[in-house]
């Protein structure tokens, strides 16, 4: 039979007390190497050691932790951390995890993935706990939209928020909204609606930074000055894998006043052609775009692709001509279809054969 502590799971104290043991993370001279500590006499009789070697990162990943142990010693041997991994543990109670950061004063960076979370609550005097936090990792723990929503609001300078593979098909939209989040990674959950989306913009008016790959997005629906009030800062948008399947979607996305960066890959749209027309057709389609799918848009790749999108549309309907087809032939002019050319060595030729007073071919 399993001693009774194991049963109950592992503390973050026992944790930390036997993987930064100086037995097992030898102290090392030099600034961010990690730090000495020594246990004041009041903590006479705890289960540390004389000394725990902690750096100011710690990465407690898959230790099987369920509760968070003597705050009083959490706080003697965490006072320098500022960057906690605490994924793929058994944590479920928001109040044992606000015992561990609530004794942690320098904590900026804040990794719960993988936790079962699901169904938990959240009191608001827990949720101060985590003020300090710059950037929470959330994914996979299924988590309410409720809750996110609570320690948005009571963490007052966060930049960065991970949600993703948390199930969500529709979130709620707060009245009251956290605006200094620059990066929202919700990817692999299942937002399909945009009006979805357009609440990420009013709970985020700071968002740059939006990554939503793997969602089942069908369009953008709303016109240019609701995007541009909704997105006014937003820099960078990840829509892979989405379920965008028109070219006027794409046009769209001009509407985001300051976007720069754009991830479209494994949409329905594109299906039908080459990697090569994607990208000439993408480019063409998004003239203040200067990163398309990782790379860099040079200004010739621009001229070429923006070429290649006028003779794409030569034989297209006056009616079904994109608005884009009409500012390029102002910059370019109609320009004529590119000659056909076979530059393919000749593999035939006809010989003739003279000999004495014959001659054959």
């Amino acid at each position: 039979m399993e001693p009774p502590e194991d049963r109950e799971g592992r503390s973050f104290v026992e944790v930390i007390n036997e993987k930064y043991s100086p037995e097992n993370f030898p102290y090392r001279r030099g600034p961010g190497m990690g730090v000495v500590v020594v246990p004041t006499a009041g903590l006479q009789g705890s289960p540390m050691k004389d000394r725990l070697n902690l750096p100011s990162v710690l990465v407690l990943n898959n230790c099987g932790i369920s509760k968070a142990g003597d705050q009083a010693e959490i706080a003697a041997f965490c006072a320098h951390v500022m960057e906690l991994d605490l994924s793929h543990n058994n944590l479920q109670d928001w109040h044992e995890i606000s015992k561990i950061t609530s004794s942690i004063p320098n904590l900026e960076f804040l990794n719960l993935s993988s936790n079962p979370l699901a169904g938990t609550s959240l009191e608001p005097q827990c949720a101060e706990a985590f003020s300090r936090v710059r950037r929470l990792v959330l994914n996979n723990t299924q988590i309410s939209w409720d809750t996110v929503m609570l320690l948005t609001q009571k963490i007052p300078e966060l930049e960065e928020l991970f949600l993703c593979l948390n199930e969500y098909s529709s979130v709620s939209s707060s009245s009251v909204a956290c605006p200094t989040l620059r990066l929202l990674h919700i990817t692999d959950n299942s937002l399909h609606d945009w009006a979805e989306v357009c609440k990420f913009g009013s709970m985020f008016p700071s968002l740059d930074t939006l990554i939503m790959a793997n969602n089942n997005l069908a369009s953008i629906q709303d016109n240019k000055d609701i995007v541009a009030r909704l997105f006014p800062n937003l820099r960078s948008i990840n829509l892979n894998n989405s379920d965008l399947n028109r070219w006027e979607d794409i046009e769209k996305l001009n509407f985001f006043p300051k976007l720069e960066e754009v991830r479209l890959q494994g949409i329905p749209l594109l299906q039908a052609y080459t990697n090569a027309e994607r990208r000439n057709l993408m480019i063409a389609q998004l003239p203040s775009v200067s990163h398309l799918n990782g790379s860099v848009v040079t200004d010739s790749e621009r001229e070429d692709a923006e070429r290649f999108f006028i003779r794409h549309y030569l034989d297209c309907p006056e009616k079904e001509l994109p608005y884009r087809y009409h500012s390029l032939v102002t910059k370019y002019g109609k320009l004529e279809p590119l000659a056909e050319i076979d530059l393919r060595p000749r593999c035939r030729a006809q010989v003739k054969v003279h000999y004495e007073e014959k001659v054959e071919q």
